[in-house]
């Protein structure tokens, strides 16, 4: 007997004189679905956690010395590996080596049992428990009443509860006891990111870590390695942007270049990431802190409706510009730069922070901020960030708290009558202060800030500049010393107070005058020399060739 082949499943009948190819075979199904990479590359060694190395170091120590706490408090924000951690110390504590024979370490192998089902979740020794869906004291009773039996197959049976501080009072003091006192073979593993809602008596019985934020620089690092693993290029721009966005969280980060991977179809490039997180470019907030310092309205309104339009949210519009601001002020105390930072932004807070004084930059944070937290409370945020942009340009006119002290000691504010309110008639002895004529002269200028409250500044324009022009409302000087970067703001700011006009004051390099210091330390020189050249004054020093001119008094000659 012959055996015959079976027909193809798809015959097209007879006579139809069809060849029919083949079929090919059915594509076998993937082995397993696909992981997001917070999953995927979650570590599975202590080399693996990024950050944390002291925590790493003690752990070692203990290990290598048999100092082993019965409990330990995981604690940190969200993503930087607790509960990672306490699975890893679980390997570690249960670890047989690859032979089988070995004991507890801080590298576990990775191929053993023990350490393969509990990578896997599948150890029947070692428990996980999620402390916010098992919160009385009936999932607590069941830990105490299993802790008394011996671990099954691993060297310790390990309880992992994770978002400890979700348990409730009367749960947190039934584990206190096993939590003291718990038999040899059994550790406990806590997680949290509430540790100031876990009861002290329970602190008090753990060993606790604090697990660091994670620097943008390492984060950066990681997800450039992630990249490569995964055959993605990535601008060194947009890992920047995505780890500062991740916060120091490790997991955010991969979750949001998960999501930047698949938005970008094969590469990802720092707009890309921008769009999708809906940050301002960092150039156009540059741009808008340059028209606010500039005080130019108009300009700062349509740079904020084109950012707008391009879909950044106002909120992100402010937090951009309080972290320029929070930038140049690093640059001005001299703090470590911003590695994420371009050379170029790097070269305009450098410039911002030699022109603007710390009182400005302190006063521009603090009305950004406010109008943040406007922004966010604001039924219509748009024009609440234009409104607090505003705001900032126009608080420029305003006077600071000195400078209104200042006029308050000398009168030049009036206080209404008591019992006159808004409608009342003001104090007869106190109405505004008169506004008074810009002098015709420099020296009239300098004199008139000396006798109205302004000491300082009337000192600095007597001693450390020479006029180049003097045309009221108009000055410009030339600085024989450096001057704080708010000189001529705070200096037109009290002449417009004084005079009403609007001061146009601006330091230049043309030549200029001497200052009116040197120009009468001139004259003093020439008075001198005259004296010197006196008859009376040549004959004494004729008589007396060792004698110095110590000082003179002149006296004008009256008239009968």
């Amino acid at each position: 007997m012959s055996s015959e082949s079976p027909e193809p499943a798809d015959d097209p009948g007879p006579g139809l004189g069809l060849d029919v190819p083949p079929q090919p075979a059915r594509a076998a199904e993937p082995a397993q679905p696909y992981r997001v990479l917070a999953r995927k590359y979650r570590p599975q060694s202590f080399d693996q956690l990024i950050g944390q190395d002291a925590m790493v170091t003690t752990l070692a120590n203990a290990i290598r010395r048999d100092r082993l706490a019965h409990a330990f408090l995981l604690t940190g924000v969200r993503g930087v590996g607790k509960t990672s951690t306490a699975r890893l110390i679980a390997k570690a504590l249960n670890c047989v080596g690859p032979d089988g024979q070995g004991g507890p370490t801080i590298d576990p192998c990775g191929v053993c049992e023990p350490c393969r089902a509990i990578a896997e979740g599948r150890h029947i020794d070692v428990v996980e428990m999620d402390a916010a869906s098992h919160t009385g004291v009936d999932d607590v009773r069941e830990i105490i009443e299993a802790v008394r039996y011996a671990a099954v197959s691993a060297r310790y049976k390990v309880y992992i509860i994770d978002e400890v501080h979700m348990l409730s009072k009367n749960a947190f003091n039934a584990l206190l006891k096993t939590l003291e006192e718990p038999p040899a073979h059994v550790k406990f593993l806590f997680a949290t990111t509430e540790v100031n809602k876990v009861p002290i008596t329970v602190l008090s019985r753990c060993q606790r870590f604090d697990l660091r934020r994670i620097s943008a620089e390492q984060l950066a690092a990681h997800f450039a390695h992630v990249a490569e693993a995964e055959g993605v290029e990535v601008e060194p721009e947009a890992l920047a942007l995505i780890a500062r966005a991740a916060e120091g969280s490790a997991r955010d980060g991969l979750s949001i270049l998960d999501q930047a991977i698949a938005h970008g179809a094969g590469g990802v490039s720092a707009d890309q990431v921008r769009m999708m997180l809906g940050l301002s470019d960092r150039g156009a907030v540059r741009r808008l802190l340059a028209l606010l310092l500039a005080g130019d309205a108009p300009g700062a309104l349509a740079a904020v409706r084109d950012q707008y339009d391009l879909g950044v949210e106002p909120a992100a519009m402010l937090r951009g510009l309080l972290e320029a601001v929070h930038g140049i002020t690093r640059v001005k105390v001299g703090g470590t730069s911003d590695p994420a930072q371009s050379e170029e932004e790097r070269e305009a807070y450098a410039d911002w922070a030699s022109r603007l004084g710390f009182a400005a930059v302190h006063r521009l944070w603090q009305l950004l901020l406010k109008g943040l937290s406007e922004v966010h409370s604001a039924p219509m945020p748009l024009e609440a960030a234009e409104m607090a942009l505003l705001r900032v340009i126009h608080a420029a006119d305003l006077p600071d708290p000195s400078q209104l002290a200042e006029r308050l000691g000398g009168g030049a504010v009036a206080v209404p009558a008591s019992g006159g309110g808004a409608g009342g008639a003001p104090a007869p002895a106190g109405g505004p202060a008169a506004l008074l004529k810009a002098p015709a002269d420099f020296p009239g200028l300098v004199d008139l800030l000396a006798r109205n409250g302004k000491p300082h500044l009337a000192q600095q324009l007597h001693d450390y500049v020479g006029l180049v022009r003097y045309a009221p409302p108009e000055l410009v000087v030339r600085p024989s010393k450096p001057l704080p970067g708010e000189f001529a703001r705070d200096l037109a700011a009290s002449l417009k107070a004084l005079t009403g006009e609007n001061w146009q004051v601006a330091a230049s390099d043309e030549p200029a005058a001497p200052s009116l210091l040197d120009q009468e330390r001139d004259a003093a020189e020439q008075v001198r020399l005259s004296v010197l050249e006196s008859p009376l004054v040549k004959a004494a020093f004729d008589a007396f060739p060792e004698a110095e001119l110590a000082g003179f008094t002149r006296h004008e000659q009256r008239s009968a």
